[in-house]
């Protein structure tokens, strides 16, 4: 399979995962904590994540709550 060119949190990003669940296990997310995605500028639910395929150029943003004060 070839390779995917993608832009995750504006940093150039390589895969060959298939879906949005695929790449964030990938970049080493768990995917049991509190975060959200986009996939260029559009949320992703999280029940969508398995089945939301990633296509060339796609931009994916990757939030997660950072605690403190």
């Amino acid at each position: 399979m070839t390779p995917l060119a993608l832009h995750v949190n504006g940093a150039d990003c390589e895969t060959t995962a298939n879906s949005l669940q695929d790449l964030l296990l990938e970049l080493g997310y768990a995917l049991n904590t509190a975060m959200a995605c986009a996939i260029n500028n559009h949320l992703v639910h999280r029940a969508d994540w398995p089945q939301r395929a990633l296509a060339q150029g796609d931009r994916v943003d990757v939030i997660v709550p950072i605690t403190g004060g």
